[in-house]
């Protein structure tokens, strides 16, 4: 796959999520010991080496790599995987200097200035809420959407952080959140769980500075195209790109469409290997969408003028 990716040339690759499932067979000990195998793991293994040293990247983390399962705020080492995760990927002195993870740069001249802000949905966010038991459980998740005002899915610095980024000029952003954004379709993790949340990033999308916009996400193990035209951004129709996962097909594409219908999801819901692709026409002010197999095919794709 690395050799697929490669292949498309990228000028930049993000890391957005589940890099390592360093939570697996994990005992709760404070050393957060099977989290540090895992990046010796990936440490050692030479495609991934050789494609680091190739290709520029920004990265953010996700339940798995985070090290513990729907983890937050709650998580007891999460300062100490914090940590590990920074030494790692060899983060900058900014993201070091601040708890937290989340990150944002600016590549490119002017009129062809792309934004690429990372967020961190795991180390502020509140306890989701979760349905009441019931002998079966729903085949789509656990969790309930939650009217409660004070939880939170970036917390307090990094939502004043998020504002002050998006009020920096850009000609395209691109927005990585680790858990999808738009959907509704599912109660696993998404910013669905905490709507008031996710209405506050809307209106912050809404009121940036000019600019395109495109969101990216993964965890899902399955990826699609998803849009939807939204009241809090002023009519604008926002865009969404689902990527995941790179190295392991969990169903088939039929079977996991039909499993979860969507109307904001444009595309099948692929579920074989994939990895995303965002590309830039500055002269025809489109961005392209697609997620490419592990033959580097293209299995699903949408160009959007902005």
């Amino acid at each position: 796959m690395w050799a697929q990716i490669a292949a498309t040339n990228p000028d930049l690759f993000l890391f957005i999520g589940d890099n390592n499932y360093g939570d697996q067979g994990w005992d709760g000990d404070a050393a957060l010991t099977t989290l540090r195998e895992a990046y010796a793991v990936q440490a050692k293994t030479p495609e991934l080496a050789a494609f680091r040293a190739q290709v520029p990247m920004m990265i953010t983390w996700d339940d798995h790599d985070y090290g513990f399962n729907d983890g937050g705020a709650s998580f007891t080492f999460r300062e100490w995987s914090e940590t590990m995760f920074e030494t790692f990927w060899g983060s900058s002195e900014e993201v070091k200097s601040r708890p937290g993870i989340y990150e944002s740069r600016v590549f490119g001249e002017d009129g062809k200035r792309t934004q690429i802000i990372m967020l961190d949905t795991r180390f502020f966010r509140s306890d989701l809420e979760t349905m009441e038991y019931t002998p079966e459980r729903p085949p789509l998740g656990p969790y309930v959407p939650s009217d409660d005002a004070s939880k939170t899915m970036l917390g307090k610095a990094q939502w004043q952080w998020l504002e002050q980024e998006l009020a920096k000029p850009a000609d395209l952003r691109i927005l990585v959140s680790s858990i999808q954004v738009i959907t509704d379709a599912h109660n696993y993790e998404s910013w669905e769980a905490l709507p008031l949340e996710r209405a506050k990033l809307y209106r912050m999308l809404a009121n940036r500075a000019e600019s395109g916009l495109v969101m990216l996400s993964g965890d899902r193990h399955a990826g699609g195209i998803y849009s939807d035209a939204l009241p809090e951004t002023k009519g604008e129709r926002v865009w969404e790109l689902t990527s995941s996962s790179l190295n392991y097909s969990f169903s088939s594409t039929e079977r996991n469409t039909a499993r979860e219908p969507d109307p904001k999801r444009l595309t099948d819901f692929i579920s074989e290997e994939n990895f995303g692709l965002v590309e830039i026409d500055w002269n025809a002010r489109t961005f392209t969408t697609s997620l490419r197999g592990s033959e580097g095919e293209v299995r699903v794709t949408r160009t959007v003028e902005w």
